[in-house]
């Protein structure tokens, strides 16, 4: 089994970011009629928001929220190789996209503001919630890679990053 390098996503990475993604989902689908009305797509709107935070920590690539991102993205995607070669006989490539996206310095102050968002609501809930985690881990695991599944890292980089100068006066 060969070792994922630093800040590179595997199919397994990959395949484990979806499952959470899908897993999450399962346990939201409220059945044919119900998925459309606002109160069950509400119950989504912490999930996508943390989902969205999970790519943003990854694509800010410097830091302690950087390095905790990497390693997250390491480690995850090293089982999902385990899972992909010894449970399904597949190989598992790199599927990182070939354009690098970086966050702008008002990007990452957007970034730290969640944080401490983030921080604030498990603290106001006195303990973890394993649905935020799911979705921040399926974020750092999506945020880097090509295709489909990492769509939303071209669409939010650029916006944070945007969003957050224009917040802090540098633009």
């Amino acid at each position: 089994m060969n070792l994922t390098p630093h800040n590179v996503v595997s199919l397994g990475g990959v395949v484990v970011g979806l499952s959470l993604l899908a897993w999450e989902i399962v346990m939201w689908w409220p059945g044919a009629k119900g998925a459309g009305k606002g109160k069950h797509m509400l119950r989504l709107l912490p999930f996508a928001l943390a989902w969205l935070y999970g790519m943003l920590l990854i694509l800010s690539a410097g830091g302690l929220l950087g390095l905790a991102a990497d390693y997250s993205l390491w480690g995850v995607s090293e089982i999902g190789d385990a899972v992909l070669e010894y449970g399904a006989g597949s190989a598992s490539p790199e599927v990182t996209r070939s354009s690098n996206l970086a966050l702008t310095p008002g990007g990452h102050g957007v970034v730290v503001i969640a944080t401490v968002v983030l921080i604030a609501v498990w603290v106001k809930r006195r303990g973890i919630n394993w649905m935020l985690v799911r979705a921040v881990l399926s974020g750092i695991l999506l945020g880097l890679a090509g295709g489909i599944a990492g769509i939303a890292g071209y669409v939010l980089s650029p916006a944070v990053s945007t969003a957050g100068d224009a917040i802090v006066g540098i633009l």
